[in-house]
């Protein structure tokens, strides 16, 4: 097997050459066009196809961490395309005259709806004038007392032909407060008292009696009449008012019904005002400002003014002064900001509303435009997700109180008439949270069809290169920071290569980068520098690790006073040094962890002590049964494995996770078989197949760096270095100080693809390939290995001898 090669400095980062970039400072990249979004091509076509798709089925998830600039990518694009729609309508809910619990919206043009509003209330103000003037005119004085004058004319006739009838008869009509009387009259006219009538003859009496029910009828007849014309004259009055007080409405609504004749609901609206006020007369004939006598005692009745409130229009949604289609971000999902909410207001000790105090939600106001909205932030509020869904498939805006819909109360309120639903719903969040609701949530896949994923990192080529230093001139612009010199310049490129953990990667979490040029301003600031250059971003980085570093430093000094055992020199058996990462979501470190293996005789195979103890995850405890796989195509084909090694994390007190250990595990474990010590100043790290060979990790650079680091507090010794997957290679972004010790031959760094190579590295002898007759040769770890699983079987096989057996008879 070739020998490996150990990776050269030029292996292990990517260096830009600030000379190659073309430019002295960011001023000169500003004479170019900056990108709208920098790369995100897939999204961005996932997104223009989903505001551009007219479907209320096809609403967007943009699937991406907030990092990559999900919110600004999505409002950049939203933005762009709102202002070529037209803008929407303006709403306004109005007092229902037929049904008052259930109030109208009545949908006007953009602007139109501020002028509605305007024009009810001159309207009304004008009314409540003129109205009380129109009733104090000569003209209608006239003719009021014309109908009184004529009514009191017919009342008096009536009477007088009462009266001369019961005159005729020889009674007298004797008219009270409490009433008419008709009553016997003595020959000189004047009525007869009671003893009068008592001492008169029976036949009188009788006669008297008879010709009184007579005339009593004709009484009766008569205030029937009376009422009659009562009722005539109440009428004729009301018809008069009406005519009147129709006049003066039918001047002011001729202006209202020729501005709004286009729109029928507002002039069916008009009408229905116009026939309410007629009903309604007596408030209108009181002038503003003139109040009503006070009670002797207080009434509990509402407020005069509040009687006009059915006059008045609520501008639920206002789009006045608007360019283009709306688009709302809401960053707080509640029910009411959400769908909007019914307020109530305490009088005389109770909790009243009107439909004046209906108030619009984002959905409203993103009405014909687009709403942006934080998936996990809706979700957290489930009745919010459920009922935004019931909407979308509904098609209408119900404006509803949350308690009356989970049944808390139960009490008498608005139900105001619904809105079309028209916007678009754009849902942020990240892939996995999608790829939950689109598994667990059916009506999500049917209403959320536009997936938009956004990239993590893009192709590190000379065009994406200018078009990342493009995007930097320009927000260093923005932002009002000073110019980035062309070395500041490439060690932003190498920056960016660095968060990607890669060579050939620039990352797209662009709003790591700005922070980091926003610190680095700051530093070139207190030098009194006129550029922000590569020292002062070397500044910026150092200074934020130092922030986050806390729990790798405490690791660190405890691995220094020898609390936590690792060796970084000298040689074991069945010891080695794999590598772990910490991911603390904004800081990642690696660390060394001791791993050890012990050997017997026995029949359960490779013991996993972190699985036994309930501290391994499920792909660490896949990783190390591969190891079984692996030593049974190798070494177990001619005999039966009779051992029992046992695997530990030296020192692990909490869950291991990841396969990246299981090559060092591997080895551990040869090195142990074979009793072939392992060199303790290289760590390894990297999985490994049942075939022997070495797969790719994640975290690369942070496991090299832990390494080094606990070496260089040591002191480098020449021989210390690090085994890395072949694969790996192309990640190294590793710190300029490893560079410069791995150029200095102070640092090591060896890829290998197969373990026999790690074998050779890690104790000096070749592996050992098998001959023809699947042995392998001396000398070769292989063969040590071999013979010693040759001799487990063996005195497996003794011990399962009679003579050696116990407790037969």
């Amino acid at each position: 097997m070739a020998e490996v090669r150990e990776l050269t400095p030029e292996d292990l980062r990517v260096t830009v050459d600030p000379k190659t970039l073309g430019v002295e400072s960011s001023e000169e990249l500003l004479r170019e066009e900056p990108p709208m979004v920098m790369a995100q091509e897939r999204a961005l076509a996932a997104l223009s196809l989903g505001i551009k798709l007219d479907d209320s089925d096809f609403h967007i998830y943009v699937a991406g961490e907030m990092e990559l600039g999900a919110n600004y990518i999505t409002r950049v694009l939203v933005e762009e395309e709102a202002k070529k729609r037209p803008t929407p309508s303006d709403w306004c809910y109005v007092y229902n005259f037929e049904d008052p619990d259930r109030p109208k919206a009545l949908e006007l043009p953009a602007g139109k709806g501020r002028e509605f509003k305007k024009d009810m209330e001159r309207f009304i103000t004008a009314l409540r004038e003129r109205i009380p003037e129109a009733f104090e005119d000569e003209t209608y004085v006239q003719k009021k007392e014309a109908l009184l004058r004529e009514f009191n004319q017919r009342r008096s006739k009536i009477f007088e032909e009462l009266e001369s009838k019961v005159k005729a008869e020889g009674f007298v009509l004797n008219v009270e407060p409490m009433g008419m009387m008709i009553i016997p009259a003595k020959p000189d006219g004047t009525p007869m008292t009671p003893q009068d009538v008592q001492d008169l003859p029976e036949e009188e009496k009788e006669r008297l009696k008879a010709k009184s029910k007579e005339l009593q009828q004709e009484l009766n007849a008569t205030v029937r009449n009376i009422q009659k014309l009562e009722k005539e004259l109440h009428e004729a009055l009301k018809n008069l008012d009406r005519e009147v007080a129709s006049q003066v409405i039918t001047i002011h609504l001729q202006e209202l019904n020729q501005k709004y004749a286009h729109l029928t609901p507002v002039v069916t609206y008009l009408e229905e005002v116009a026939k309410d006020i007629l009903e309604h007369l007596d408030e209108f004939r009181q002038a503003p400002g003139k109040e009503a006598p006070h009670p002797p005692f207080p009434v509990p009745t509402p407020p005069r003014e509040s009687i006009f409130t059915r006059y008045e229009v609520n501008l639920f949604v206002d789009n006045a002064g608007k360019e283009g289609a709306p688009v709302i971000f809401e960053p707080n999902p509640t029910y009411p900001r959400l769908f909007g909410a019914i307020e109530r207001k305490a009088q005389f000790g109770a909790l009243i509303t009107d439909f004046t105090m209906l108030r619009a939600g984002s959905l409203h106001r993103a009405n014909g435009g687009f709403i942006i909205i934080r998936a996990i932030d809706i979700l957290r509020n489930f009745y919010c997700w459920e009922t935004l869904k019931r909407i979308i498939k509904s098609g209408k805006i119900f404006l509803e109180d949350l308690g009356e819909q989970l049944g808390l109360f139960t009490t008498k309120t608005l139900r105001p008439k619904p809105i079309p639903f028209r916007a678009k719903v754009i849902l942020i969040g990240d892939l996995f949270l999608y790829h939950l609701l689109y598994t667990y949530d059916e009506t999500f896949r049917e209403l959320f069809k536009i997936k938009a994923p956004l990239e993590e990192w893009v192709d590190r080529n000379e065009e994406r290169t200018r078009e990342f230093l493009r995007t930097v001139a320009f927000v260093v612009k923005k932002k009002g920071l000073k110019p980035v010199s062309a070395d500041g310049l490439a060690r932003l490129v190498e920056y960016a290569c660095e968060i990607s953990g890669r060579k050939d990667k620039l990352t797209l979490k662009l709003s790591e980068i700005f922070d980091t040029l926003r610190e680095a301003d700051f530093w070139a600031e207190k030098e009194g520098a006129e550029r922000i250059t590569a020292a002062h971003l070397e500044k910026a980085i150092e200074e934020r690790r130092r922030r986050l570093s806390l729990l790798e430093d405490r690791i660190h000094e405890v691995i220094q006073k020898d609390l936590i055992k690792i060796k970084t020199t000298g040689e074991e058996v069945g010891s080695i040094n794999g590598l772990s990462v910490y991911d603390l979501g904004d800081y990642r470190f690696g660390r060394p962890t001791r791993i050890t293996v012990n050997i017997s005789l026995g029949k359960e195979g490779v013991v996993n002590i972190e699985r036994e103890a309930e501290l391994s995850g499920k792909i660490h405890t896949k990783g190390v049964m591969i190891l079984s796989g692996f030593l049974r195509e190798r070494f177990i084909q001619d005999k039966p494995l009779t051992l029992s090694a046992t695997l530990c994390f030296e020192q692990s007190y909490g869950l291991v996770e990841g396969d990246s250990a299981s090559s060092a595990e591997l080895f551990a474990l040869l090195s142990a078989l074979a009793g072939v010590p392992i060199k303790q100043g290289i760590a390894v790290t990297g999985s490994v197949s049942q075939k022997g060979e070495i797969q790719p990790v994640g975290g690369v650079n942070e496991k090299i760096e832990g390494f080094f680091k606990v070496c260089a507090e040591r002191g480098l010794t020449g021989e210390q270095g690090v085994i890395i997957p072949q694969a790996n290679v192309n990640d190294l972004m590793l710190k300029k100080e490893i560079v410069a010790a791995v150029a200095e031959g102070k640092f090591h760094i060896w890829p290998i693809s197969r373990v026999e190579e790690g074998i050779a590295i890690l104790t000096g002898m070749p592996a050992g390939e098998p001959g023809p007759d699947g042995r392998y040769p001396e000398g070769t770890v292989f063969y040590l290995v071999d013979k010693r699983l040759r001799e487990l079987a063996e005195r497996a096989r003794e011990f399962a001898k009679p003579e050696n057996s116990q407790g037969k008879t």
